[in-house]
């Protein structure tokens, strides 16, 4: 019994330590998202040049500047995907309330054609 309660104890003892600690998450400034931002209107995915340019520039490394580009892209998938959704949500409901509005226009009247006052018929 004593030698079970030491093998389960040296499992725990003898477990591996994590190698390495995780970076921490980085905090761009305001300028640096600007510049980020504005290079991601016109450029989706950098050259091995563009990165290196980009990161001198804002004092960023090459890792921070390709990881910041995926999750950029990762964010513009994500914003699409639910614009997309929204549309399809949307879309239905607006042709119903079109179909109503036409329907209520037609049933007053609105959109038949009337004849032309007598007054607007003698000055031509």
């Amino acid at each position: 019994m004593v030698s079970e309660q030491a093998n389960h104890l040296n499992l725990f003892n003898n477990r591996q330590q994590p190698k390495k600690k995780r970076k921490s998450r980085t905090a761009f400034t305001n300028q640096q998202i600007f510049e980020l931002e504005k290079r991601f209107l016109y450029q989706k995915y950098l050259s091995p040049a563009d990165r290196d340019e980009i990161a001198a520039q804002l004092g960023l490394s090459n890792a921070q500047v390709i990881t910041w580009f995926q999750n950029r892209r990762a964010k513009l998938k994500r914003d699409l995907e639910e614009l997309k959704k929204d549309v399809q949500t949307v879309n239905p409901l607006l042709v119903a309330q079109h179909k109503t509005f036409l329907e209520n226009a037609q049933d007053l009247g609105i959109l038949k054609k009337r004849p032309l006052p007598s007054s607007i018929d003698d000055k031509s």
